[in-house]
């Protein structure tokens, strides 16, 4: 499973959940027992918290120090005691079968190896439900008033996809993992996230726009893309390489484009939206 810090998981998440429209699917009034598989900093766990009043969540993840995040973000003096956090791994849950009426991940799907055992798993400890919220990686969209952000936003996504090696673009192939699981009355439904910059920028927003002209937003993914770009181990497509730029190049690019994007929020003139759908799959036991 591949793993992303405290900061990165915040950064991409950050105003996921302003809108709880995607969660009707849930039925989260009728829930009494919650599992967030794969919570990280628990963003999810607590929204499902607030949306399902009478249940108990639980989130799981394998990474310790996301859990240990997690718990930051909910002190004790506040800590919602329906809310708790385990250690455990998706593919083998630490939970008798049928512990819960409800189990969903968010963007863990398209970070595992094997996407269908971990829902086989979700399957075994679920009595009723079980969701899905996945981007589709593949169909963003980016507007910017600096020309050169929104085809280099394009090249990277391009070789990401190329070279992580993972399906993290797997759209409506999320259906027929879980029809493949055993799931019956499965349904998917597609929404978009925008995230918007534009004066006046928050201090988020002014974060983002430094880490672009660093080349610090690229390096999060230093590896996926010069596996792509630079032919270091196969790409997911099974060729060596990929459009022959270069992820050096493509860096030089990048901050170049990041110290125009500082140039024009310093003349409070910057203005970004980045659409990212996804898709919220359900079936049932």
């Amino acid at each position: 499973m591949r793993r992303f810090t405290a900061d990165y998981l915040e950064r991409t998440r950050r105003g996921m959940w302003e809108s709880r429209e995607a969660l009707a699917p849930l039925d989260l009034d009728d829930r009494c027992r919650i599992l967030d598989v794969g919570c990280g900093t628990g963003e999810l766990t607590r929204v499902l918290a607030e949306e399902a009043p009478d249940a108990t969540v639980v989130g799981v993840d394998a990474d310790t120090d996301l859990l240990a995040a997690a718990q930051d973000a909910d002190p004790v003096a506040d800590r919602d005691d329906r809310i708790a956090y385990c250690a455990g791994d998706a593919t083998r849950l630490p939970f008798p079968d049928d512990a819960f009426d409800l189990v969903v991940c968010q963007a863990l799907l398209i970070n595992l190896p094997e996407p269908a055992a971990a829902v086989r798993e979700f399957a075994r400890v679920s009595s009723e439900l079980v969701a899905a919220v996945e981007p589709e990686n593949a169909d963003v969209e980016v507007t910017s008033t600096v020309d050169a952000e929104a085809s280099l936003e394009a090249r990277v996504r391009e070789a990401y996809i190329a070279g992580v090696e993972t399906d993290v673009a797997m759209g409506d192939r999320v259906r027929a993992v879980f029809n493949e699981a055993g799931l019956s009355a499965v349904e998917s439904r597609r929404y978009r996230h925008e995230k918007r910059v534009d004066p006046p920028y928050s201090e988020a927003d002014l974060t983002d726009i430094t880490r672009k002209a660093s080349g610090a937003g690229l390096a999060d993914h230093e590896t996926e893309l010069r596996r792509a770009l630079d032919g270091d181990g196969e790409s997911g497509n099974g060729d060596k390489g990929g459009n022959g730029d270069g992820y050096d190049e493509l860096r030089r690019e990048w901050r170049e484009m990041g110290r125009e994007a500082a140039r024009q929020a310093q003349a409070r003139e910057y203005e970004r939206v980045e659409t990212v759908p996804f898709d919220v799959t359900v079936g049932r036991v």
